[in-house]
Parts: C-alpha cells; sequence; structure tokens
C-alpha cells in the first residue's frame, strides 16, 4: 500500500500549488451570486477551469443543466470518490450559504487528490451538485443512479464552528391546497364551504401535534392563499408545511400524520384537498462512525480545533441521501464568529475574508487526506465498508 505520509506531502503541496485559483472562483461565485437552478455561468466557470487543467468534463449532466462530472483521466480503478461541489447562491443574499467557498475548496481538493490516484488505486471525480438550496438535485441524481458505484463521497459546508459531521434532519415539503365552494359573505353564506377554515383547522391541527412528537421534530409552515376577497366565501386557500425528523422512517409516520391532519379538516369543513411536494424528500445523514474516526485524526493532524457541538441540530440537507448509497461526510469549516447564522446577510459577509481563504486551503487537505489515508490502506477501505 501507500505510504500516507508520503502522501500527505504531495497533497499539501499541491494545495499550495493551486491555492490562488481556488480562492479566485470562490470570490468569483461570491461576486456573482447565481441562485438554484441558474447557475449557468458558475457551473461554466468551474468546468472551464477544471479542463485547463487538464480534467475530462462531462457537462452537462443529461437532464441537469448545470451539473457535471469531471475527472483528470478515463482509467479504471479499484475504488472510486466523490468529491461534491455546490454552487447555487439564495436570493437577495447571495452566497450567505458558504457555497462559493465549499465550492472552491472541493475543486482545490480534486486538483490536489488528482495526482495520488494511481497510488491509491481510486478515481477521484469532482461531481457538480446544483439546486441545493430549493429542490435538491442530489435526491433526484441519487434516484437517478449517478452516485451508484462510489465508495465514498464528500464535501465541506462552512459554518461559525469546526464540526467532524453536522446533524441533518430528513425533510419532506408539502404543499396542501384545500378547495372549497364560493358564495356571498353576506347575502348567502350558507351555500359555500369555506377553504380557509379548513386551512385554519389544518394548521391548528399541526400545532396541537407539536408536543406528541419526539423532540427533533420540526414542523412549521405558511399559508400561501387565503382568498381572494372578504366578502367572499374561500373556494380556495393553500397552506405549505415543511416537517423534519432525525429519522427517515420516523418522518415518514409524521408526515402520514399531517396528511391524516388535512382529511380531518376536510371532514370538519365539506372541504376537499389534495397534496403536492413541492421539493425532492431529504433523507437525513447517516454517519460512519469508522470514517469519522479517520476524519478526526485528519482534523488533528492539520491542526483544526473542534469546537463545537455536531450533535445540536444544522438542518436539512439533499447530501443525506448520498449517504445511503455510500460513506458520506459532511465536516464544516469555521469562517464566522460564533453566533453568526448561515443563511444571512452577516454571514455572506465573511465568505471574502482571510478566514474564508484560509478555510479553502484547511478544507482542501481535509477532503484530500481523508480520501488518502481511508484509500491508502486496505484495511481501512474494509472497516469503511463494514461501517456502511
Amino acid at each position: 500500500m501507500a505510504d500516507y505520509e508520503v502522501l500527505k506531502q504531495k497533497i499539501i503541496a499541491s494545495v499550495e500549488e493551486f491555492i490562488a485559483e481556488g480562492i479566485e472562483l470562490s470570490d468569483y461565485l461570491a461576486d456573482h451570486p447565481e441562485i438554484s437552478g441558474s447557475e449557468f455561468e458558475s457551473s461554466k466557470k468551474i468546468v472551464e477551469l477544471l479542463r485547463g487543467h487538464g480534467f475530462e468534463a462531462q457537462y452537462p449532466l443529461p437532464g441537469y443543466p448545470t451539473a457535471f462530472r469531471a475527472s483528470a483521466d478515463n482509467k479504471k480503478r479499484k475504488y472510486k470518490v466523490a468529491i461534491l461541489t455546490e454552487y447555487d447562491a439564495l436570493p437577495e443574499i447571495g452566497h450567505a450559504c458558504g457555497h462559493c467557498v465549499s465550492c472552491a475548496i472541493s475543486v482545490l481538493a480534486g486538483l490536489a487528490a488528482s495526482g495520488i490516484q494511481d497510488e491509491l488505486d481510486c478515481t477521484v471525480e469532482i461531481v457538480g451538485t446544483p439546486v441545493e438550496e430549493t429542490d435538491g438535485a442530489k435526491c433526484k441524481m441519487v434516484k437517478d443512479g449517478i452516485f451508484d458505484g462510489y465508495d465514498m463521497a464528500m464535501m465541506i459546508h462552512l459554518y461559525d464552528q469546526n464540526l467532524l459531521y453536522c446533524t441533518l434532519l430528513a425533510l419532506d415539503c408539502m404543499m396542501f391546497t384545500f378547495h372549497g365552494k364560493a358564495a356571498h359573505g353576506a347575502s348567502a353564506p350558507w351555500e359555500g364551504i369555506n377553504a380557509l377554515n379548513a386551512a385554519q383547522l389544518f394548521m391548528h391541527a399541526v400545532d396541537c401535534m407539536r408536543q406528541h412528537v419526539t423532540p427533533d421534530v420540526r414542523m412549521h409552515g405558511v399559508y400561501r392563499n387565503g382568498g381572494a376577497a372578504a366578502n367572499v366565501v374561500p373556494e380556495e386557500a393553500a397552506v405549505e408545511i415543511y416537517t423534519r425528523a432525525l429519522d427517515r422512517d420516523y418522518l415518514n409516520e409524521v408526515s402520514g400524520r399531517v396528511l391524516k391532519m388535512a382529511e380531518g379538516a376536510c371532514l370538519m369543513t365539506g372541504a376537499t384537498f389534495e397534496m403536492k411536494p413541492t421539493a425532492m424528500s431529504y433523507d437525513n445523514l447517516k454517519n460512519n462512525e469508522f470514517g469519522l474516526e479517520m476524519l478526526g485524526e485528519v482534523f488533528d493532524e492539520l491542526g483544526i480545533e473542534q469546537n463545537g457541538d455536531p450533535d445540536k441540530i444544522f438542518g436539512s440537507s439533499d447530501e443525506g441521501n448520498i449517504s445511503f448509497v455510500c460513506p458520506t461526510f459532511h465536516p464544516t469549516l469555521q469562517i464566522a464568529d460564533r453566533g453568526v447564522a448561515i443563511h444571512t446577510r452577516d454571514f455572506e459577509c465573511s465568505v471574502r475574508s482571510e478566514k474564508a481563504h484560509e478555510a479553502i486551503r484547511q478544507g482542501a487537505e481535509v477532503i484530500a487526506l481523508q480520501i488518502a489515508k481511508i484509500f491508502s490502506d486496505e484495511d481501512k477501505v474494509k472497516k469503511l465498508k463494514e461501517c456502511f
């Protein structure tokens, strides 16, 4: 097997060679944010950079106009790793998600790890995964088999803490549209069926359910439509509900109960309803304890202090779906002061900082070293798979 210490020095030297390009890419994305589904110039910029270093890129992937898959060559090797790359921004507040920095980390890690593929007998591919902030393209990519055959997947998120992993909740996004019958609110309201009443009863039922689910469950929603005029019985009303839980099976139960509540609201009012998902369903992140042990060693080697609580709920991500296909890792690096939340204007201000630029270097080293540490040792690969 390959000597890890030798590979480590190669990786660090390679990261140093390409760091300026990584920083330039991150700052470009920060200054030219593109929201989910519109990442045309962002994905083009990334692919052009990779092709400039001899990577072969499939772009776009069929059915995904802003996704790509790139590798340094087309050799067949024993193992295959995906470095996940996100680059969509948020409306109005740009890369307050930190995806510009995360993207640069993944690209730089791919450039560094591509130079040790033969020693590891492992192909490293950079996979562009757009639309994370809305419909979760990774969910559909998993269903389409794009991540079949990988032995590991990894990316890094930016945060106000350094964590080995994030606690990601499974997520369902549902739109409930209630249908009633319009009538004049003064002259003949008894002829109407009030869809808004059904929506209100439904929302109240969801609120009442909160004390009867486990503490990790989150249920939150908004009225999307409540009628058109105060003197007309609303014939249509809509509520969008998000449900989340630590475990996908339990979330299926919770979401099923929410569906029953909509049925009950209709029984009480005479309305009818339809439910449509507003986004793909996200799975929770399935941790791999052996892989996390190796990742902890990488953090220690690079002097990265774990300074937060990884079991505190982070949110939801479509990366969770990949974690049920292969061992998947989602550590975080700190680029903002503690207490500065992601998806805020304050966090967006941090993505061009010196701390963010240093995180690009650190993050690339973390990903590439995690790959080298595991795939340079057959016993470690076996343990990774057994733990999965």
